[in-house]
């Protein structure tokens, strides 16, 4: 049985960081407000020459140096972002371009923030369908770029930053204990549009727009939706939360991320934080996570390891991968 194995990680990050005390001037905050509420300490900034294609770039080439493998090596390209360079062409065929791509495929995948979990199970099924190898998949945001810095509700949360893995195919058995995707399920539900959105698009406004969010409505339902499609992997994969070794929630906001895991039953030193450094990066968020859990030896080879995120539609998902 084909699999879709993580060969390697890696993330890039701004050069700018904004702590929570640089909002203080701005509007009607305070750093104690904002970690609260939140958890949030600081959040990456992208300068004027650092782009979401520059960012996926950067990724891709971590990803691709921790997997010792050269772009050639690659088959696909798949980037989750809602922050692209351009309306077109895919800012992923961009980022193949970057690495010196001549050969195979590149597309972008718009899901906001569950755009990783999204990208990560379009890549697996290319995979086990025989279409690709090797795939790129990469979370890459600059968020920065529609926020309306006088909205103190959305401002503070956001920041920027890429995240990125190389999936390979493998071989398994069929069996849990395969490494490589085990198990995912997605859900969208449009009709929570108004609750997160950007109030701009080429084809209504001819703008960029702004982010608009409302907080509390956003936060009565993550909880649920997330349980809903992890309990749904779960099932799939025939396992209970006590099986897991690693939770890897997309980082929104610290609350969302405790009342999920306690929800689950996923002990607290089960589950990677890193709302503190980055703050919400949308669809880099997951990636980023992911990278530093790798990078610093949590997640080791053979840990069973979830990933989740809801973002604005609304969309959720869960993916499932032994490590």
């Amino acid at each position: 049985m084909i699999r879709s194995v993580v060969r390697g990680t890696g993330a890039a990050l701004p050069r700018r960081i904004m702590k929570n005390a640089d909002f203080e001037g701005m509007v009607e905050t305070s750093d104690e407000w904002i970690a609260q509420r939140t958890g949030i300490r600081q959040r990456h900034i992208a300068a004027d020459d650092e782009t979401t294609a520059s960012l996926g770039e950067a990724a891709a080439r971590a990803a691709l140096a921790d997997a010792g493998l050269t772009p050639d090596d690659i088959d696909l390209v798949v980037l989750a972002t809602s922050t692209p360079n351009n309306t077109f062409p895919a800012t992923a065929v961009e980022i193949q371009n970057r690495l010196g791509m001549r050969h195979g495929f590149a597309f972008d995948m718009q899901a906001v923030c569950s755009g990783f979990v999204y990208a990560m199970t379009t890549a697996d099924l290319y995979i086990r369908g025989g279409l690709a190898k090797r795939v790129l998949v990469i979370g890459s945001e600059t968020f920065s770029r529609i926020l309306d810095w006088s909205d103190r509700s959305t401002c503070v949360l956001f920041g920027d930053g890429a995240g990125a893995v190389v999936l390979e195919a493998g071989d398994g058995a069929g069996t849990i204990a395969d490494r490589g995707v085990l198990a995912a399920s997605l859900r969208s539900d449009g009709s929570h549009k108004e609750k997160l959105f950007v109030d701009g698009g080429p084809s209504t406004t001819g703008t960029v727009g702004h982010l608009r969010m409302e907080g509390r409505e956003v936060f009565k339902h993550a909880v649920g939706m997330i349980t809903d499609v992890i309990e749904a992997t779960f099932s799939a994969a025939g396992i209970t939360a006590n099986d897991l070794d690693w939770f890897v929630p997309h980082q929104a906001n610290k609350r969302i991320i405790d009342a999920s895991a306690k929800k689950l039953g996923i002990a607290e030193q089960k589950v990677v934080v890193t709302v503190d450094l980055h703050g919400n990066t949308s669809a880099a968020s997951v990636p980023l996570a992911l990278s530093v859990a790798v990078a610093d030896g949590r997640i080791k080879k053979g840990d069973l390891v979830l990933l989740e995120a809801m973002g604005g539609g609304f969309t959720w998902g869960a993916i499932l991968v032994r490590w």
